[in-house]
């Protein structure tokens, strides 16, 4: 019967199951936001990182309690799945919320504080020099991009672009797949406190008691 013990049980682990799913997903998207290597210091897409490997550990822990009906198990895994819908949910919000100039403070930011190596990499990888000037000091030689850049017969004053114009696409989109992801996600573990209460509160047709086992009639006083 759909709604009976068996149902709620057999829901909430395939939710679980997702969940795990969903936790490995915000990871990869994380790591894709973090793959321009300008915004690797953002709290925003460290957070989407640690929403999804904390998911991945909470799922692990409802699963074993929807599997062994377990009412301790079941209790934290609602409350710590709550609070975790407040910081996934706030946390999308602030990534849909960011706009076109916050994103390019936030990557100036990441830019000043990386190390060179870092910025060789962005360079070489989207054949740019510098962050939004190639006149400023703030990036490694460009002599060897800039090869890449231009035409071997091009006069040796041909530089590459600033990484900033071809960077903004890159971090707009790992911000709003990140946000589109977390919030979506977000109102499923509503569903899911609400499916454990639920499902703690429900006897478990399997489970004999004791006076069933051993009826009073066995007894002598």
């Amino acid at each position: 019967m759909c709604g009976g013990f068996s149902c709620s049980k057999n829901a909430l682990i395939s939710l679980n199951i997702l969940y795990i799913m969903v936790g490995c997903l915000l990871i990869s998207v994380g790591v894709y936001g973090r793959a321009s290597s300008i915004v690797t210091n953002l709290p925003i897409i460290g957070g989407i990182l640690a929403c999804g490997v904390i998911l991945i550990l909470i799922s692990i822990l409802g699963l074993l309690g929807a599997v062994k009906h377990h009412q301790v198990m079941l209790f934290f895994y609602m409350i710590i799945l709550f609070l975790l819908f407040l910081i996934q949910f706030s946390i999308a919000c602030s990534c849909l919320a960011v706009s076109s100039e916050q994103q390019t403070q936030f990557a100036e930011q990441g830019w000043a504080i990386s190390s060179d190596s870092v910025k060789e990499k962005v360079q070489n990888e989207f054949l740019c020099c510098g962050f939004n000037s190639t006149a400023t000091l703030d990036h490694p030689n460009c002599t060897i991009v800039n090869q890449k850049c231009c035409a071997p017969s091009a006069p040796e004053t041909c530089t590459c672009s600033a990484c900033l114009p071809k960077l903004e696409s890159t971090i707009d989109y790992a911000f709003r797949l990140c946000g589109g992801i977390g919030l979506f996600f977000s109102f499923t573990e509503v569903l899911a406190v609400f499916l454990t209460r639920r499902y703690r509160n429900q006897q478990d047709p399997h489970y004999l008691p004791a006076r069933a086992i051993f009826p009073e009639s066995n007894y002598t006083y």
